[in-house]
């Protein structure tokens, strides 16, 4: 299990000192510790090594044939390397995955792009998906508010475990559809609680989850005692560990040493906070306000069943029923932006400084008509459906709340700096996350000879 107490983030030869605590009379955040993640940044070893198995593990997919890895892998930076994932059907990891084989290759592609899962523990963190339909509910009547309503269970540790009873349930991500196996027919139906149990089933007709399971929580002694809330408390668990990234050069400036940013770097800090206007919504310690904005980013894939033909993607409006939230979505985090691409929540941007010219100027022409990867021609023919109607396209642009930012090319590349200093060097290498098996004795989807990340 990796170490993820405090690191060492000095030493007798860096020049230490007090650093500037605002810029542009916008006040820098102070570099996250331990007391800011939940499990104080640290889990037992059975704990996470239940937890990092589930992850890896087809068994709890619909048709078992899809894990949480498969679009979340630590040899992708926590992603799938792809603008929209291609989910349970599939086949392969990141460039190499395809759409499957007939009859049971995916219907479409899903309909927004794999978050990637740095930092995803930290306390802060109130609200999953891009969308925010998992979120902490004061005064709710139930500790959760989620699509599940009151069906979903108690005993969720944090948001974080919330929102791994999920992605399960999703027929285009790993349930399946409706008739091809019992899990995803419970879905089709609307039981969300037998889909749970009828995964919880196979973990304990599973000896060694049994025993993994019974030696990570006090509260289970048999079989019997063991729910799919306990998976996903595992699962949250595991994340937090094994995906905090906290010691980027950024993190080491904060924390007084004066060298850790370059001049660049430090300019583009200056912009960050400053002129370019970034941290109106990108601030705190991991560069996000956690709110919903409307941006202008260009919808591609399938959408997510809205407008008159369903093609559309309304974000966070399908959420409240507000139409002001319409096109909104969540402030992306930056930390390892750099390694997280395809960026936007539709995947539109291949290119980092792409993402930003845009969000200078969202009216900046920039191409992303590019084929989807993997191409195949019926999924093809909806990729940009939406983007090719001028008039929607001018709706979408319509919502967006970024005023334009002039920035010539030498401070454009100085902001792309800056967003370079966000990445943790332990980031870059998948280190001892992957397991070398699981109980259920199904393949472990791996990049073969990959050992590190590089940025896209």
């Amino acid at each position: 299990m990796p170490a993820i107490a405090s690191r060492r983030w000095w030493s007798p030869l860096v020049l230490v000192g007090l650093v500037s605590t605002s810029v542009a009379g916008q006040p820098l955040p102070a570099a996250p510790g331990d007391e800011d993640f939940y499990y104080r940044g640290k889990v037992g070893e059975a704990m996470f090594e239940l937890g990092q198995r589930l992850f890896f593990d087809k068994l709890i997919s619909g048709n078992r044939n899809i894990a949480c890895a498969s679009c979340h892998h630590p040899d992708l930076a926590t992603g799938d390397g792809l603008a929209l994932s291609i989910g349970e059907g599939g086949d392969g990891l990141g460039e190499d995955r395809n759409t499957g084989v007939f009859p049971n290759e995916v219907l479409h592609r899903v309909g927004r792009n794999a978050q990637p899962l740095f930092n995803v523990g930290a306390r802060e963190y109130r609200r999953m998906f891009h969308d925010g339909r998992v979120e902490v509910g004061p005064g709710s009547g139930f500790r959760f508010l989620s699509p599940a309503g009151v069906e979903l269970p108690d005993g969720l540790d944090n948001v974080l475990a919330a929102q791994a009873m999920f992605p399960v349930l999703s027929p285009d991500e790993m349930a399946g559809q409706d008739g091809e196996n019992p899990v995803a027919t419970a879905v089709a139906d609307g039981d969300w609680t037998r889909a749970w149990a009828l995964l919880t089933m196979r973990l304990t007709e599973n000896p060694e989850y049994v025993a993994r399971f019974i030696a990570a929580f006090d509260d289970i002694e048999t079989k019997h005692q063991i729910s799919f809330v306990h998976a996903a408390n595992a699962l949250a668990a595991f994340q937090t560990v094994a995906w905090r990234a906290t010691n980027s050069p950024f993190d080491q400036y904060l924390r007084g040493d004066r060298l850790a940013l370059t001049n660049d770097q430090k300019r583009g800090l200056d912009l960050f906070y400053g002129r370019a206007g970034c941290a109106s919504c990108h601030s705190g310690p991991f560069q996000t306000d956690h709110e919903f904005h409307s941006v202008g980013v260009p919808q591609v894939g399938p959408g997510k069943g809205n407008g008159y033909d369903g093609h559309e993607d309304f974000g966070r409006e399908v959420i409240t029923g507000e139409p002001a939230d319409r096109y909104r979505f969540r402030t992306a985090p930056l930390r390892n932006v750099e390694l997280t691409g395809p960026w936007g929540h539709s995947g539109a941007y291949e290119s980092l400084k792409d993402m930003i010219v845009h969000h200078l100027n969202p009216t900046s022409e920039v191409d992303i008509s590019r084929p989807l990867r993997p191409y195949r021609a019926d999924l093809a023919a909806t990729d940009f459906l939406v983007n090719d109607d001028v008039e929607r396209v001018e709706r979408i642009s319509a919502y967006s709340v970024i005023e334009p930012v002039a920035l010539d090319e030498r401070e454009l590349d100085d902001l792309l700096s800056f967003l370079y200093a966000l990445t943790d060097p332990a980031s870059r290498v998948s280190g001892d996350t992957i397991p070398d098996s699981v109980p259920s004795g199904l393949a472990i989807d791996n990049k073969s000879g990959s050992e590190s990340i590089s940025s896209r």
